[in-house]
């Protein structure tokens, strides 16, 4: 094992020149790292929260309004088809996870039961997946339309991951880079921005819901002085725009923000900014049909509970684009597009925290992981050298620094974020990898005091201690593995820079020092051991 291969030094010499290569960029500034050429790598290590300073929000998603909202829509969707059916209802209950309808009749209940049946399995055939929503007939013609109780559990996480993409594409939209986004909890979402000093800004993109529905605006001659003196229809809302202006509201969605393939800020008939929209193929249909249904009357484009316009349609409009005015400056309007080309949230998200970290204590913190890098690693070139000499200790040096570039060289590379946590894991990683060279040294010296020569001691050293030095880094990549899986934020840094060092230090800690012991074993040829004594 302790042979001077022509593999193995091509292979050390590979990871020195690639090392070099990836990390050179980080003693670069910005500008120098533009001006490389194409073929460089031009990626530098990426500075957490608690290093360079930005905005800190924790966010919660409003998992219960989203849940009431679901209920709200599935009652809707069963009285609009009872009604498209034309079966007559004697009452219709929310109860929870769903509604009860009361259809007197055998034959009417017999109708009713097989549309709402039809309303449930609806698109579940085509998708593969289980039915979200059940109906089963209850005792004295009454049947129960509702949710499913797994339905029901899955809504929260699955509006938590939904919320975690939407937001990603809203910040990433905004050119902000090294933003960090994960989940804490079962309902909570954590967004680091470094280098970002105003939280409220991140607020003002993230925060905002961006549902968008069109629905038709009700226009029957009493509905609205009804509405407003506390009578609102069942199938009615009462809505405003931003002037206070009401609207009597159809509850039916005719086509919502989901159908959206592209938004873009325009301008209207009189050059005042606007946004151009164009729907996908269902939404464009679903459009089209609405339009031509219902010339003459007006229709409301509804944002988050307000309404933005109220057109009267004058003609079907079936090419699935189609044009929002308002009284939008430049900047709302380019706000908006990109919230809706970002996609809309699930559900609201409330700010549980707000913390902004200055760029000072980043430096700080910058220092004082400096500091703390440059004692570990000189307290372990000190004890290297003191128990072992120059010429081993200094090896396992050698290959200490080498350990240290290619996880620099690394984190580059996949753009890791390096936080304070992650300097501390690092620390470690060098502690752990010149712990290989002591494991292997020590054995080295057990042999030699046995009377075994200098090649066979050298030789059982790397031998028998790789076994022990396997399991020792197996173990710590579990824990490093287990640390990122359920770990957030700091921790999660902490046990990624951790697993980068256990393959870096496996590798250049044994490596380096078969490579360079295996060329002194070869050119000094020693009758004894230097470390024997």
């Amino acid at each position: 094992m302790i042979q001077l291969s022509r593999w193995k030094v091509v292979l050390v010499l590979l990871s020195l020149v690639f090392g070099l290569l990836l990390a050179f960029p980080n003693v670069l500034t910005p500008a120098q790292r533009e001006a490389l050429p194409g073929f460089m790598p031009k990626n530098g290590l990426n500075l957490g929260l608690d290093l360079q300073g930005g905005s800190y929000l924790l966010l919660e998603v409003d998992v219960p309004t989203l849940r009431e909202k679901r209920l709200d829509n599935l009652v809707e969707d069963a009285r609009v088809t009872l009604n498209e059916e034309r079966i007559r209802t004697s009452s219709l209950q929310r109860v929870p996870n769903g509604l009860v309808v009361s259809v007197p009749g055998k034959e009417a209940n017999d109708a009713a039961f097989t549309a709402l049946r039809n309303l449930a399995n609806a698109g579940v055939g085509a998708s593969g997946a289980p039915a979200e929503r059940t109906v089963t007939r209850m005792s004295g013609e009454r049947i129960r339309f509702a949710y499913t109780d797994a339905a029901i559990a899955a809504m929260g996480p699955r509006a938590v991951d939904q919320s975690i993409e939407v937001v990603r594409r809203r910040l990433d939209s905004t050119g902000t880079k090294e933003i960090s986004i994960t989940r804490q909890g079962a309902e909570r979402i954590v967004v680091q921005a470094p280098g970002e000093s105003d939280p409220a800004a991140l607020e003002r993109i993230i925060g905002q819901t961006a549902q968008l529905t069109f629905q038709m605006v009700d226009v029957s001659p009493t509905g609205l002085s009804e509405a407003l003196a506390g009578r609102v229809p069942p199938d009615a809302q009462l809505l405003a725009d931003e002037q206070g202006t009401p609207y009597l509201v159809k509850k039916r969605v005719l086509v919502s923000g989901e159908n959206l393939t592209r938004a873009g800020v325009g301008s209207d008939q009189n050059g005042r900014p606007a946004i151009d929209f164009r729907f996908d193929g269902q939404g464009s249909r679903r459009f089209g049909d609405a339009t031509a249904q219902n010339l003459g009357k007006p229709f409301a484009i509804i944002l988050d509970g307000k309404v933005i316009s109220a057109p009267t349609i004058q003609g079907a409009i079936l090419g699935g684009t189609g044009q929002i005015t308002g009284s939008f400056s430049i900047q709302q309007a380019s706000e908006l597009v990109n919230l809706l080309n970002g996609g809309a949230l699930p559900a609201p998200l409330k700010v549980e925290e707000r913390r902004v970290v200055g760029a000072e204590l980043g430096e700080d913190a910058i220092k004082a992981g400096t500091v703390s890098l440059i004692l570990g690693f000189a307290l372990i070139v000190a004890f290297m050298m003191l128990s072992y000499g120059i010429l081993f200790g200094g090896i396992s040096v050698l290959g200490l620094a080498l350990n240290g570039l290619l996880i620099i060289a690394a984190m580059s590379l996949t753009q890791a974020t390096l936080t304070l946590p992650g300097i501390a894991g690092l620390v470690l990683t060098f502690a752990v990898a010149v712990d290989a060279n002591v494991l292997i040294y020590e054995r080295m010296r057990d042999e030699s005091r046995q009377g075994r020569s200098v090649i066979a001691s050298m030789d059982a050293g790397f031998n028998k201690a790789m076994g022990t030095i396997v399991d020792a880094n197996l173990t710590t990549l579990v824990a490093a593995l287990i640390m990122f899986m359920f770990g957030a934020g700091p921790v999660r840094g902490f046990a990624w820079t951790l697993t980068i060092g256990v393959f870096t230090s496996m590798f250049a800690s044994v490596m380096v020092a078969q490579v360079l012991l295996g060329y002194w074993l070869k050119t000094a040829k020693p009758k004894k051991l230097p470390i024997a004594e």
